[in-house]
């Protein structure tokens, strides 16, 4: 693909993730995040809608603040597969051209979105968890042009332990996968309308569209530790599978749910669904216990968003401490039941 001049390519566009017609949460997520980015340049946000019959999903992208979707509605996306939906989101960037294109890092998005990047001939960071508008280089170098407005994109590496700020300062789009739970929707503007563009670049099968037999759907536990306002958070240091009925008990008294580190999973105490960090999944509650955690960059990464963070471990040089807004040093098996009676007394339950 022959690039076009990088001032061409103007607006922020997300990939609006939609599965049996029921858009994701991920796409509310990064249109609160392209209205960030898009304020700063003094642009609009665009969601792209791929998929098949789904045009009534519409009016609620605009609801969550994006000025314009732009529609590709075809038969061939009825279900994800890789072919399709990089024609379709390659074609669209290749039409319309975007300045940044966000995609969520689902399933989907990890698959769709390194694909369409090559295609689209530019770069894609990987799980970012925090993206804004800056120079870059970051400071200025002598004999180096600092370019201003690029998306600089921030994301840990080398297994968590650094930090790194990347930037695509000479391919157009600049791609970024983000984490669901790591960007904040907006509220809801009821009635609010979007620009609608229908667009369709056509679909020709090839060697490269696979045939999907059968779409067996698994049971997720009904409830997800990525919605709880109040979390009890177990690590190593609970010491057993058993031992976690402590923490269910405090969580129960506070209406919360229980979630949990990775060696706690690692050791087949608490299932995947549950695991907080990295690896696991990135939470926001109102308030954040975290419990025999020792605090490994890892799991900060996935809750240092939480407004409260209450930590309890018996290691004072435990770096959880770092990141708590309050913490008791201490035998956990003591404290926290004490601390569940208090607030049974307390709540009057």
């Amino acid at each position: 693909m022959k690039k076009m001049g990088l001032e061409e390519y103007k607006g922020v566009y997300i990939y609006a993730q939609q599965v049996d017609n029921e858009l994701s949460s991920i796409a509310f997520e990064l249109i609160g995040k392209a209205k960030d980015l898009a304020k700063d340049l003094n642009t609009d946000v665009t969601a792209v809608l791929l998929g098949s019959g789904v045009k009534g999903l519409v009016d609620k992208l605009a609801e969550y603040g994006a000025d314009k979707v732009i529609v590709v509605d075809d038969p061939a996306l009825e279900v994800y597969k890789t072919e399709p939906y990089a024609h379709a989101l390659s074609s669209v960037i290749n039409e319309y051209k975007p300045d940044i294109m966000l995609v969520g890092a689902t399933a989907i998005g990890r698959d769709l979105g390194p694909t369409v990047s090559a295609r689209v001939a530019t770069g894609l960071t990987a799980d970012c968890t925090q993206l804004e508008i800056g120079d870059f280089p970051l400071k200025a170098v002598e004999g180096k042009e600092q370019k201003h407005n690029q998306l600089l994109m921030t994301r840990p590496a080398f297994g968590g332990n650094t930090i790194a700020t990347i930037a695509c300062p000479d391919n157009r789009p600049q791609m970024a996968t983000v984490r669901p739970g790591v960007m904040q929707k907006i509220e809801p503007i009821a009635g609010a309308k979007a620009e609608v563009i229908e667009y369709n670049p056509g679909f020709e099968v090839n060697h490269k569209y696979v045939e999907i037999l059968n779409v067996i759907k698994q049971a997720k536990s009904a409830e997800n530790i990525m919605d709880a306002k109040i979390l009890v958070s177990g690590g190593r240091g609970v010491g057993s599978a058993e031992n976690f009925k402590i923490l269910q008990d405090l969580a129960d008294v506070m209406g919360g749910m229980v979630s949990c580190s990775r060696a706690v999973v690692e050791n087949g105490w608490k299932p995947v669904d549950c695991q907080v960090g990295q690896t696991g999944k990135t939470v926001r509650p109102n308030v954040y216990f975290a419990i025999g955690i020792s605090g490994a960059i890892q799991h900060v990464a996935g809750m240092e968003e939480a407004d409260i963070i209450i930590a309890i471990n018996k290691d004072e040089d435990a770096p959880i401490f770092d990141v708590a807004d309050y913490g008791l040093v201490g035998d956990l098996n003591k404290i926290v039941p004490a601390l569940t009676a208090a607030l049974k007394d307390e709540l009057g339950k």
